[in-house]
C-alpha cells in the first residue's frame, strides 16, 4: 500500500524517497459508491466469499446513516440549522477500507519514520475508524506536536476530523495528524520480537463531489477565512494526484 505519510508531502523527489525508505506496512481492500459509472468498485467471485459483498455494502450504507447523524450533531454545535449539511452530503462519496497489518518484526518498526501507516491527514469530513485490541493507533496534539496513543476501547468508534470540515469550520474543527505505530509497550509481551497483526476498518466520510467548501458565516472568527473555497472534487483529487503522480 502507498505510504500514507506521502499524503502530506507534495515534492516528487520526497515522495520517491520516502515509498522505499519507509513504506507503509499494510495491505487494504476498499470500496466506495457501488452505482458509480466511473470509479467502479472490484469485488470477489461470490463463491469465494459468500455474502462479503451484501455484508460490505450494508456496512457502507450503515456508516453512511452514521455520518448524517454525527454532521446533524455538529451543525447544532455550529449554530446552524440541524439538517444544514444534509444536502451537502447525500451522494455518499465515501470510502469504506478494511485494513489488515500483517505481523512483523517489531525491530522494523523502530527505524527513522518507520510505521504501519505514516503520519497523515484524511481529506474528507469524519473518518470513522472500527479498531481490534491490538492498539498502535496515535493521534497528534496540534499545539504540543505530541502523538498521544488512540488506546482500543471495545464497542467504541474513533471518529477523526478531517481536512473539509476543517476548511468548512475555520479550524473550529480540526484535522489532526494521526497515524499507526508499534503498540504500546504495556499491549506486547516483555521482549517482544514480533509484533502481532491489527485489523481496522476505516469509514471515509466526504461531502458530495460538487459541494463548494468554503468557511461558513459562523466560523469567521477575527481573522476571516484561513482556507479559499474549493469543491470536494478538486481538493480530494488535487491531492490523490500529488500521491500518486
Amino acid at each position: 500500500d502507498a505510504n500514507e505519510a506521502i499524503t502530506q508531502e507534495t515534492d516528487p523527489v520526497k515522495i520517491a524517497q520516502m515509498r522505499v525508505t519507509a513504506p507503509d506496512a499494510k495491505e487494504s481492500m476498499e470500496i466506495g459508491r457501488d452505482w458509480d459509472k466511473i470509479w467502479k468498485n472490484q469485488w470477489p467471485q461470490e463463491s469465494l466469499a459468500p455474502g462479503f459483498k451484501t455484508t460490505f455494502l450494508d456496512f457502507f450504507r450503515t456508516c453512511h446513516e452514521l455520518h448524517v447523524e454525527v454532521m446533524r450533531s455538529i451543525a447544532l454545535g455550529l449554530q446552524l440549522e440541524e439538517n444544514f449539511f444534509d444536502q451537502r452530503i447525500d451522494g455518499q462519496y465515501h470510502n469504506l477500507r478494511l485494513l489488515n497489518y500483517p505481523s512483523i518484526r517489531t525491530e522494523l518498526l523502530k527505524g527513522e519514520g518507520q510505521a504501519r501507516a505514516g503520519a497523515h491527514s484524511d481529506y474528507g469530513t469524519l473518518t470513522f475508524v472500527f479498531q481490534d485490541a491490538v492498539g498502535g493507533l496515535q493521534v497528534q496534539n496540534p499545539h504540543t506536536k505530541h502523538y498521544h496513543p488512540a488506546t482500543p476501547i471495545p464497542d467504541t468508534i474513533v471518529v477523526n476530523v478531517g481536512d473539509l470540515l476543517a476548511r468548512w469550520s475555520n479550524d473550529v474543527f480540526r484535522s489532526t495528524l494521526h497515524r499507526v505505530v508499534s503498540p504500546q509497550r504495556s499491549l506486547l509481551p516483555p521482549d517482544a520480537e514480533m509484533t502481532p497483526s491489527r485489523q481496522s476498518i476505516a469509514f471515509f466520510c466526504n461531502p458530495n463531489w460538487d459541494a463548494t467548501i468554503s468557511c461558513l458565516p459562523n466560523c469567521l472568527g477575527k481573522t476571516g477565512p484561513k482556507y479559499s473555497p474549493v469543491t470536494t472534487e478538486k481538493y480530494i483529487v488535487g491531492r490523490l494526484s500529488e500521491t500518486y503522480n
